[in-house]
C-alpha cells in the first residue's frame, strides 16, 4: 500500500518541471564554457631554454703549483783557495762561460812555476841519460862494455823519460788549476743564491753560487693518492695566475715513489717544454689534469631537472611553443650541472628555470635561448 503524499492538494504542472530542468542544464553548460574560456585565455608563461649539446665527457681536477727550474745546481771552485771577488748577484741572468767568482791566484801561480821548473830539470836529466845510453850502445858494439852496464844505461834513460812525462802532466794540471781560479757558468740560467763572499776561504767543490737553468721549466704540485693514476695517464695543462687566459701543455716528468709522511700526497713534476720567457721562476700556476674522453653527455643546469618521484625528467619545448616532459638518464650530478647521457636529442630546447610550475602540454614563450 503506497504512502499518501505530504502535500495532497499541491499540483505542479509538468511543463514547469521540464522548463526548470532545461534551465539547470543550461547553467551547468555555461559554467563549463566559462571555465574553458578562462583556461584558453591563460597567458603563455615566459621561459628560459638552452640548446642540448652532447660532447665527450672528460672529468678535470685542478691543482695549485709553483714554476720551478728542471735543473738547479750549486756550482763551486774545483780547487781550494781564498775568494778574491764575486761577480754574480742574485737574480742575474748568466750565459755559458760568464765569470761568477775569482780566487786568489798567488799560490796557484807558484805551483805552476814549480811544475815548469821540475819539467826543465827532468828534461836535463833525460838528455844526460839518453847520451849515456848511446855511448853504452857504441861501446857494447865494440865489445868494450858488459851487458850489465848496457842494461843499467837503458834503465836510467827509461826512468828519465818517465820523469819528463810526469813533469809534463804536472805542468798541465797546474795550468788547469790556475784556470779553475775563475768560476764560470756552464749553462744559461739565473742566479738564485750565493753562499760565499770575498775573503772567505772555500774548499774544492764547496757551493759558491746556485744557478737555475732556464732552458726547461716545470710546475711542481702535490697529488693525492686517489689521483695518481690520472697524473700518470691523463692530459695536463698549465695556466699562470698572472695570465689565466693562456695555457701551456705539460708532461709528467717525475713522480715521487712514496707519499709525504705529513700530507700523504705525492710530489709530481710536470715539464713545460714550450714555456716562453714570460713564465718566470717562482710564479704560481694552476695545473689541470683531465682524463681521456669517455662517453658523450649533455651538460644541463641542475635547475632544469624535474623529479616528482618518478625519476629525472626535462621539459622540452618545440617550435610551436608547447612543452613535453621527457624522462632522461643522468650519469652524474656536479656542483651546478647535471650530466645527461640520454633521453633528449641533440639541439632540442630544454627549459632551465621554474620547471616545477609547468605542466606537460602547456604553451610557453621562449624569451632567451642559450648554447650550453
Amino acid at each position: 500500500m503506497s504512502e499518501p503524499s505530504p502535500y495532497p492538494n499541491s499540483r505542479i504542472p509538468k511543463p514547469f518541471i521540464a522548463f526548470a530542468l532545461l534551465a539547470l542544464v543550461s547553467l551547468v553548460l555555461a559554467g563549463c564554457d566559462s571555465g574553458q574560456a578562462k583556461e584558453e585565455a591563460k597567458p603563455e608563461r615566459p621561459v628560459l631554454t638552452i640548446k642540448v649539446h652532447y660532447d665527450a665527457q672528460s672529468s678535470e681536477r685542478s691543482f695549485v703549483g709553483t714554476i720551478r727550474p728542471r735543473i738547479e745546481s750549486d756550482v763551486g771552485f774545483r780547487v781550494s783557495g781564498k775568494v778574491a771577488k764575486r761577480v754574480a748577484e742574485v737574480g742575474q741572468l748568466v750565459e755559458p762561460g760568464q765569470p761568477l767568482a775569482l780566487l786568489d791566484e798567488v799560490d796557484l801561480k807558484l805551483q805552476a812555476e814549480q811544475a815548469e821548473a821540475e819539467l826543465r830539470a827532468a828534461t836535463g836529466v833525460l838528455a844526460q841519460a839518453e847520451a849515456s845510453e848511446r855511448r853504452a850502445i857504441e861501446l857494447r858494439a865494440k865489445g868494450w862494455t858488459t851487458d850489465a852496464q848496457m842494461d843499467q844505461a837503458r834503465a836510467a834513460a827509461a826512468e828519465a823519460r818517465g820523469r819528463v812525462t810526469r813533469a809534463e802532466r804536472s805542468v798541465e794540471l797546474t795550468k788547469n788549476n790556475l784556470s779553475y781560479a775563475t768560476l764560470t757558468a756552464d749553462a744559461r740560467g739565473v742566479v738564485t743564491a750565493t753562499s760565499a763572499e770575498p775573503g772567505q776561504v772555500v774548499a774544492a767543490g764547496q757551493g759558491v753560487v746556485r744557478i737555475a737553468r732556464i732552458a726547461e721549466k716545470e710546475v711542481v704540485i702535490a697529488v693525492p693518492e686517489t689521483l695518481v693514476a690520472r697524473a700518470q695517464s691523463g692530459e695536463a695543462r698549465v695556466a699562470l695566475w698572472s695570465d689565466p687566459n693562456r695555457t701551456y701543455t705539460a708532461k709528467l716528468r717525475e713522480l715521487a715513489p712514496a707519499a709525504d709522511a705529513a700530507t700523504r700526497t705525492y710530489l709530481a713534476k710536470f715539464s713545460i717544454p714550450d714555456a716562453p720567457e714570460e713564465v718566470k721562476l717562482g710564479m704560481t700556476a694552476t695545473l689541470t689534469l683531465s682524463d681521456a674522453a669517455t662517453t658523450r653527455v649533455a651538460r644541463v643546469p641542475l635547475s632544469a631537472i624535474y623529479n616528482q618521484g618518478n625519476g629525472p625528467s626535462l621539459f622540452v619545448a618545440d617550435k610551436a611553443g608547447f612543452i613535453e616532459l621527457k624522462p632522461v638518464t643522468v650519469k652524474a650530478y656536479e656542483t651546478r650541472d647535471a650530466l645527461v647521457s640520454g633521453g633528449v636529442e641533440e639541439g632540442e630546447s630544454v627549459v632551465t628555470i621554474g620547471v616545477h610550475k609547468l605542466d606537460p602540454g602547456q604553451k610557453v614563450r621562449v624569451v632567451s635561448e642559450l648554447s650550453f
